[in-house]
C-alpha cells in the first residue's frame, strides 16, 4: 500500500491486482501501464512482468493491518472488475473493505457492466456500505455515458464519476444517484487537450444537482505548470458521509485468518 498517494483525491492506494488491458480511448496513454512497463524484466521488482494482469494475494489484507483511517483508492494500477479477475477474488477484496470500516475505499472501474452485475448479486453485502464508494470512468460520450447508466443501475450507497481524461464535451449528464464527480485532463507525453468550456459545463451541472465537484487538474505534458485552479478557485469537494468506523479486533482477525487459510499463507505479515 502506498500511504502517501500523489493522486489529488485520495490518501493512499491499494493494489491487490496489478496490470490491465485497454478497453476504450481513455486508456490510450495509461499512466499505470507506462510506469509498470519501465520495470518489465527487472528481477524481483513488483512489476517484473510489466503490465500483465496478475493477482497479488499477499496484498489482500493490507488495509486490515493499517490502523490509521485513510481514503484508499482500490487498484490504482489495475481494474478490479477486469474479466480475468475471478469473482471469488473480487469477493475477498470486498470482504476486506467491509471489515476495514475505519477506512474509506474508492473503487473505480471501466468495466461498469460487471461491477453493476456483481453489486446486484455476489457483492450485495458490500454495495450499500457508506465507507465503500463505487465509481466509473468517463472520457467521452460513446464509452462514458453508458457507464454512468450502468453505475446508476447498481445498488450502491455511494456512486461517483471520474471524468478523466475528459476528451470531449460530454453534454448533459444524468446525475441522479451520483454522490461525487471528479474532472481532470490527460497528462504526460502526448496528452490530449481539454477545453475549459467542457469543464464548466460539468461543473454547472454538478452545482445545479448539488453534487460535490472535485477538479483534479488541467493536465498537459507538464501538468504542474497548468495546475488545478478553475477560474482562480480550487475545487476539493467530497461527499458527506458518516464518520469512519472503529477497528473491531474480532472481525478483523476473523477475516485475516480466513483469507490467510485460503491463500496458503501468502499474506503480508
Amino acid at each position: 500500500m502506498s500511504q502517501n498517494s500523489k493522486i489529488e483525491w485520495t490518501d493512499a492506494t491499494w493494489n491487490p491486482v496489478r496490470g490491465c488491458t485497454k478497453v476504450s480511448p481513455g486508456c490510450a496513454h495509461c499512466y499505470a501501464e507506462t510506469f509498470a512497463e519501465r520495470f518489465r524484466g527487472v528481477p524481483g521488482h513488483p512489476y517484473e512482468h510489466g503490465f500483465d494482469l496478475r493477482l497479488v494475494p499477499h496484498k489482500l489484507t493490507e488495509p486490515l493491518r493499517w490502523k490509521t483511517p485513510r481514503m484508499i483508492f482500490v487498484n490504482s494500477m489495475s481494474d478490479l472488475f477486469h474479466l480475468d479477475v475471478p469473482d471469488g477474488y473480487i469477493i475477498d477484496v470486498a470482504r476486506v473493505m467491509q471489515a476495514a470500516n475505519w477506512h474509506t475505499f474508492q473503487v473505480l472501474t471501466k468495466r461498469s457492466v460487471r461491477m453493476r452485475d456483481l453489486l446486484r448479486t455476489k457483492l450485495r453485502f458490500a454495495a450499500r456500505k457508506l465507507h465503500i464508494w463505487w465509481g466509473t470512468s468517463v472520457e467521452n460520450r460513446k464509452h462514458g455515458l453508458p457507464r454512468i447508466r450502468h453505475l446508476r443501475a447498481a445498488p450502491a450507497a455511494i456512486r461517483f464519476l471520474s471524468i478523466e481524461p475528459l476528451l470531449e464535451d460530454i453534454g448533459t449528464i444524468d446525475l441522479r444517484g451520483i454522490a461525487w464527480v471528479i474532472v481532470g485532463g490527460e497528462s504526460g507525453p502526448g496528452a490530449r487537450p481539454m477545453k475549459r468550456e467542457w469543464v464548466l459545463s460539468i461543473q454547472n451541472q454538478c452545482k445545479d444537482a448539488e453534487v460535490p465537484f472535485f477538479f483534479k487538474q488541467w493536465g498537459g505534458v507538464q501538468k504542474s505548470r497548468n495546475g488545478r485552479a478553475l477560474d482562480g478557485q480550487t475545487y476539493n469537494e467530497y461527499p458527506q458521509c458518516n464518520p469512519p468506523g472503529t477497528p473491531m479486533r474480532e472481525i478483523r482477525l476473523t477475516v485475516l485468518a480466513d483469507i490467510e487459510r485460503r491463500y496458503n499463507g501468502q499474506l503480508v505479515r
